[in-house]
């Protein structure tokens, strides 16, 4: 045999036998080697050694295809969730050394196969999922993947580590797997979700997502770019340069005739080249319906650019013998109603029988524009434009699988699942991580910071780091002294990074953009107000002068260079503003140099001042937009932010963080300038505060999905029809997303082993009140009346210094009966809000063997004058704890953070405190309820001097974490019923 054809076979052999161990623990590798050759060819058989597996790879290149089969199987292993055959952490070298010993693979070899293929540390992405068949597999690719190499040798020459390119394979290779197998006899149409952040990357997974379904043998790729024709561009141009290449988009013409051809990436040979057609190179051509400048129009040379050629006439396009010969046809549409009427009116035009034809729609933002938003359990109720076509899409293709990509996945979990024409993820959720090197919502907060407001500092506090804050001169009623700061900020990182240029640190790297987003309204009249002033501001702030220089040594002796002496990460810093000082007039000659130092983003023609146009020149210019720069469209280089925005929903807020991304070389040097109280009609807006809340929000869903994408017994805990319950609200004003988007599914039971637990629902009835209070004193009155101080050390770990919480408390023991009839007593403002975890509370008291022996009672006190209260008809007080309703009837945060690490560590879910009393009171079996008497503020004047008031005026209060043993033998956390929507049509989770 030739050296090629013994390739192929020991591609095949290879395939074959890793393929036979899809859902099983490694085997010796050359016992299934000579029992696959056995089926294969006479040949074969002497392949079957681990010699001719060491000869191959040591030729072989990391996109070789023998290699990718071995990444797909050892990236299977290493990120497999706690099997039976390895005790080893996942992604460690551990575990890889574990499957090597499985496989019974020499020193050598193991040494070829971890230079080729090393461990990945990249986090797995989170999947809840319904059940599917699986079909990706290495012998499905039919020896044909093209797309995907060549994409994977994009990203590895655009500098991305091994890591990073195994993350992306693992994540896109769990959206494909969850598609329809595009050759198979029936239609199966899949719908799906994958969840990023903020300007992460996701644009990088469904390229990564298109190349594999493409080699799969998908035909017809139509991607929804946004709302936006810059967005829709932006989205057209990377495929283009990333996936389709250079032959694809010239098909024969000149070079000078592609529409890129004023795009210095063009030029400087950037775009995936092929080196001929990949048809004449045994592979298929990616045809464009769509170019950079013009989306989907009504085909001008006819249909038949649409029309899929048939080598086997008398078969289906699907079937294997026509798919793998036909081409691909590739669009980036725009979600505007003119435009998918035309694609729907083409696509009924064809020969080529619909039903045929393999199709992958990719939504990117699809939580915009494209979910429906009419009630359409009312009477003649119409869809909304752009989804009524999506779902004329989707009847037409029954091949048609559709993944839809947001940061923002509320509004897309929150669709009725029963409406089979709508975009439900009926199929799979995929969440994605966080990441490497990615500056999001958290990076601009201290969320759980464990550091007292008071010892934050810039080293280990990021809002002190990045945030500034917007005040508003109350007389005058403008910002100016704060939007001169935020623009003195913008040349001062400006003429950091040309330092930083010059001076090294970045390897062979430069700032090839560094913008400013002033971001303050969506109307056209505000524009132009504002770029008259921000105009006027620039040309007198004497940047070149003295009075500029005053002001820019003041804001880098009081803000760069504290921060970045402790958040340079290595890039240079120079040591006073006389080094700095000589790269300021540079930096403003390359904002300002032109004469025109702001570009306004908008769609008005009358005061447009340039385009954002990031692909085709350098830009250093300080931008005034509105929606057009809120929502998925890349702000290169931006550095420095100033946000007075509002938004009415945590979707819409969040998708304006445009300060969200990957700010290599000068994350030390992003602000925020943001607005903060602003009273708005009768309610206070705090914008941090909003992106605190929706940061939780997010975290929040993204960590419950962790949780329940575990399979019990071989099927998910939940799938996506039921994901809707774990979406929270922190804000009473700013919902997840409009409420006539969220329906589909009640919680009925939360299991919270070893979690944190706080209930916020408290009613408002005073009898309620008074009944609750009744409660709760005999309990109270029974503690001792001496106090226990529990504390919790938390050692330094490299990003904050050691710790400690330590608090006293009043601390007696309660039965579990004795709290389970108390919890079930309770009267509540929404007892919704609690009955998932009653029903938890109630398992756990009755269960022997997972259940909980007793619970600690700790009443948190302090010394505060005037903060004692009263109960009972003694004189026993306690610490009283004023908190406010800010979620509307609902409290926000209760506990105080302090307070919360020493039970958890009791209960178990913590390692050892370091203290000797906390840990006299750990056992294995016990939970802990941590009570608060609340006062609201509006009821403070009306305790007495001895502490006493009328009891319906005081909120009994309370957190609990039950024991990290307290879990179900199953491995179930949840519980749930199905509402059908049909006959309630309403949303079916607490309004908090």
């Amino acid at each position: 045999m030739t050296t090629s054809a013994t390739d192929q076979l020991l591609l095949r052999l290879h395939d074959a036998a890793l393929s036979d161990m899809h859902t099983s623990r490694p085997k010796k590798l050359v016992r299934a080697l000579v029992y696959q050759a056995e089926d294969l060819a006479p040949e074969a058989e002497e392949l079957a050694s681990e010699e001719a597996l060491r000869d191959a790879l040591g030729r072989a290149r990391p996109t070789d295809q023998l290699v990718e089969v071995w990444r797909k199987k050892l990236t299977d292993w290493d990120f497999a969730t706690a099997p039976d055959w390895s005790s080893s952490p996942e992604r460690t070298e551990e575990r890889r050394r574990d499957v090597y010993t499985l496989l019974d693979l020499s020193e050598e070899t193991r040494k070829l196969l971890d230079t080729l293929i090393p461990v990945s540390r990249a986090e797995a992405p989170v999947v809840i999922t319904d059940e599917f068949t699986p079909w990706y597999t290495p012998q499905s690719q039919q020896g044909r993947p093209w797309y995907w190499p060549s994409y994977r040798a994009h990203l590895e020459k655009k500098g991305w580590t091994p890591e990073a390119i195994a993350g992306l394979d693992v994540a896109t290779d769990a959206v494909v797997e969850r598609l329809a197998d595009p050759t198979q006899e029936a239609a199966y149409q899949s719908k799906g979700l994958v969840v990023g952040y903020v300007q992460s990357g996701k644009t990088a997974n469904f390229t990564g997502v298109i190349a594999k379904a493409v080699d799969a043998g998908y035909r017809l790729v139509i991607v929804l770019g946004g709302t936006l024709n810059m967005l829709r561009a932006q989205t057209q141009r990377r495929l283009d340069m990333e996936l389709v290449g250079r032959e694809n988009i010239l098909r024969g013409a000149g070079e000078y005739e592609s529409d890129y051809a004023d795009d210095p990436a063009w030029s400087q040979g950037k775009f995936v080249t092929f080196g001929a057609l990949p048809s004449t190179l045994g592979a298929f051509d990616i045809v464009r319906l769509t170019t950079r400048d013009d989306d989907y129009k009504s085909l001008l040379q006819g249909i038949t650019a649409l029309e899929f050629e048939k080598q086997e006439p008398a078969l289906p396009l699907h079937d294997p013998r026509n798919l793998h010969r036909s081409m691909a046809r590739l669009m980036v549409v725009k979600k505007n109603k003119t435009v998918l009427t035309k694609l729907v009116k083409d696509l009924k035009k064809i020969k080529t029988p619909l039903s045929e034809i393999p199709v992958l729609i990719i939504d990117d933002e699809s939580d915009e524009a494209s979910v429906n938003t009419s009630d359409l359990a009312k009477p003649d109720a119409e869809r909304t434009a752009i989804n009524q076509k999506i779902s004329e899409l989707l009847r037409m293709l029954p091949r048609a699988q559709y993944v839809g990509y947001t940061a923002t996945p509320f509004a897309n979990v929150f669709i009725d699942p029963s409406d089979t024409e709508d975009i439900f993820p009926k199929d799979f959720i995929v969440s994605l991580p966080r990441p490497e090197g990615y500056m999001g919502a958290r990076d601009f907060h201290d969320l759980d910071s464990p550091i007292a407001p008071e010892e934050r500092t810039v080293a280990n506090s990021n809002e002190l780091a990045h945030v500034r804050n917007i005040t508003v001169d109350d007389e005058e009623g403008d910002d100016d002294v704060c939007l001169q700061r935020a623009m003195d900020m913008f040349v001062l990182t400006a003429a950091m990074k040309l330092y930083r240029e010059e001076h090294g640190g970045l390897g062979d790297r430069y700032f090839q953009h560094h913008t400013m987003l002033i971001h303050e309204s969506v109307r056209t009249e505000a524009h132009r107000e504002l770029l008259g002033k921000v105009t006027r501001m620039w040309w007198e702030a004497g940047y070149m002068g003295p009075r500029g220089h005053q002001r820019l040594r003041d804001l880098f002796e009081t803000d760069i260079a504290p921060v970045s002496a402790v958040r340079a990460d290595g890039h240079a810093v120079p040591a006073s503003f006389e080094e700095l000082a000589p790269y300021v007039g540079p930096a403003v000659t390359r904002i300002g140099g032109d004469d025109k130092p702001i570009i306004v983003v908008n769609g008005d023609k009358d005061i447009e001042t340039g385009q954002a146009d990031f692909d085709k020149r350098s830009i250093w210019k300080i931008l005034i937009g509105g929606q057009k720069l809120a929502r998925g469209f890349t702000v290169e280089g931006l550095t420095v932010s100033y946000f007075r925005r509002r938004a009415g929903n945590a979707s819409t807020l969040m998708q304006m963080g445009r300060w969200f991304g990957f700010r290599e070389g000068y994350r030390d040097l992003v602000r925020l300038f943001l607005g903060r109280a602003e009273t708005v009609g009768t309610k206070e807006i705090d914008l941090y505060a909003a992106f605190e809340a929706i940061c939780l929000d997010e975290e929040n869903f993204r960590s419950e999905l962790k949780q329940y994408a575990t399979l019990v017994d071989g099927k998910p805990q939940v799938t996506p029809a039921q994901v809707p319950p774990l979406v929270s609200q922190h804000l009473p004003w700013l919902k997840p997303t409009s409420p006539n988007k969220m329906y589909n599914a009640r919680l009925v039971e939360l299991h919270s082993p070893g979690q944190w637990q706080e209930p916020t629902a408290y009613p408002t009835k005073a009898a309620d009140l008074r009944h609750n209070t009744q409660l709760w004193t005999p309990v109270l009155g029974a503690l001792p009346d001496t106090t226990t101080t529990l504390a919790y050390h938390f050692p330094a770990d490299g990003t904050r210094p050691a710790t400690t919480h330590r608090f006293d408390a009043f601390v007696g023991r309660l039965s579990p009966a004795e709290f389970l009839r108390l919890v079930r007593e309770l009267r509540w403002g929404a007892p919704s809000q609690f009955e998932p975890n009653l029903a938890y509370l109630a398992e756990i008291t009755q269960d022997g063997q997972a259940g909980v022996d007793d619970w600690l009672l700790v009443a948190p006190q302090h010394t505060k004058r005037g903060r004692r209260l009263t109960i009972g008809d003694g004189d026993r007080s306690f610490a009283l704890f004023g908190r406010e309703r800010r979620r509307g009837p609902l409290f926000g945060a209760i506990s105080e953070p302090k307070h919360r690490a020493a039970p958890l560590r009791i209960a178990g879910a913590l390692a050892d405190s370091g203290d000797p009393a906390t840990e006299n009171l750990v056992a294995a079996r016990r939970g802990v309820v941590v009570v608060y008497p609340v006062v609201e503020p509006k009821h403070r004047s009306d305790v007495d001097e001895a502490g006493r008031m009328s009891p319906e005026k005081i909120v009994m209060a309370f957190s609990f974490v039950a024991p990290a043993s307290a879990r179900r033998s199953d491995g179930r956390v949840l519980r749930f019923t199905t509402v059908d929507s049909a006959k309630e049509g309403q949303a079916i989770i607490d309004a908090h």
